[in-house]
């Protein structure tokens, strides 16, 4: 590994292990029944979503992308940083249309890719420091809800939020979310947020529920993922995956309705488990914005949104804040 490479590890070894232990008893003790979808995304789920992204139903990623190919060089020429954050960095792709636009501004000088996975934070950092040889690399392995205190300062930051993750957060989250960047932030700070606008659900929900039934086994693997690492006895094929609109909370809900009566065992927590045919476990939400909400919701944090970039569909947006 290059010399302009550093990590820090903010998280204890058996964390993830520990994490999901806790949300599993936790999500699915409750009524209804829930489980965090960071859980959809080991080695294999990870590659599911990779196809996700390139399904003719699924429109965010390559949105979102687009818009940072087109602005990126309007978000360095507002805020010309020489420290680029990215909470919840996973691959780093999208990422190098802003380290190229604040390379060719002048101002760059590192990058902080924040994620809970060594696996996907060090094979992706080896690769930018091989393609940008002036580039200084921290990598930190931190929890982006709980440890943003522990952001690096630097001169100037952009703390960028991509692929409108957001919108995996309730109201209540997001808020003690965004209020925490704010905290953190110095003057000469921007927050670079990527969000999904409400659009209509006849395009929207297939994003969710393609044809193919990529997103049905990217969902069904939580089931598997619970079986692996808590020694569960989940039938994997007695679930169906269901993606509905709540036009009430403005976002897309995924579950996995079970087709019989269930009986569960989870070994590893001494937990039995009673799912009835028809019963759902919600494992996502999807939270899809309005340009006036999400404005309000940034301002009740500490924030004045400077800059809103959008495509022509009006599907996707990203918007530049800085302090208030």
């Amino acid at each position: 590994m290059s010399d302009r490479f550093t990590l820090d590890s903010h998280l204890p070894e058996d964390y993830l292990a520990t994490a999901l232990a806790a949300d599993v008893r936790a999500g699915l003790g409750a009524t209804p029944k829930t489980l965090p979808p960071k859980w959809f995304y080991d080695e294999r789920g990870s590659e599911l979503f990779d196809q996700i992204t390139e399904l003719p139903e699924y429109y965010p990623t390559r949105t979102e992308r687009e818009l940072l190919r087109t602005h990126s060089g309007d978000v360095a020429v507002a805020c010309p940083a020489d420290t680029l954050v990215e909470l919840g960095s996973g691959s780093s792709e999208k990422t190098r249309l802003l380290l190229d636009a604040l390379d060719k501004a002048g101002t760059l000088r590192r990058y902080v890719p924040v994620d809970v996975s060594p696996g996907a934070l060090i094979p992706a950092s080896e690769a930018l420091l091989a393609d940008y040889r002036e580039l200084e690399v921290h990598g930190l392995i931190a929890d982006f809800e709980k440890h943003l205190d522990h952001l690096p300062d630097a001169d100037r930051r952009i703390i960028a939020f991509l692929g409108g993750t957001i919108g995996n957060l309730t109201p209540a989250q997001r808020a003690d979310f965004l209020s925490g960047i704010r905290a953190g932030m110095g003057p000469a700070d921007s927050f670079l947020l990527g969000t999904g606008l409400v659009i209509d659900p006849a395009i929207l929900v297939p994003a969710y529920d393609d044809a193919a039934g990529v997103t049905a086994e990217f969902n069904k693997n939580v089931l598997h993922v619970i079986n692996r690492d808590l020694s569960a006895d989940f039938d994997i094929d007695s679930f169906e995956h269901v993606a509905v609109w709540d036009s009430v909370n403005e976002w897309i809900e995924m579950r996995l309705r079970s087709r019989t009566d269930q009986q569960v065992r989870i070994a590893d927590l001494d937990l039995s488990l009673t799912i009835a045919a028809g019963e759902e476990i919600r494992t996502e939400i999807s939270a899809k914005f309005q340009r006036a909400g999400i404005e309000a919701e940034l301002a009740a944090a500490g924030f004045t949104v400077t800059h809103w970039w959008t495509d022509p569909d009006q599907r996707f947006a990203l918007s530049l804040s800085e302090p208030a």
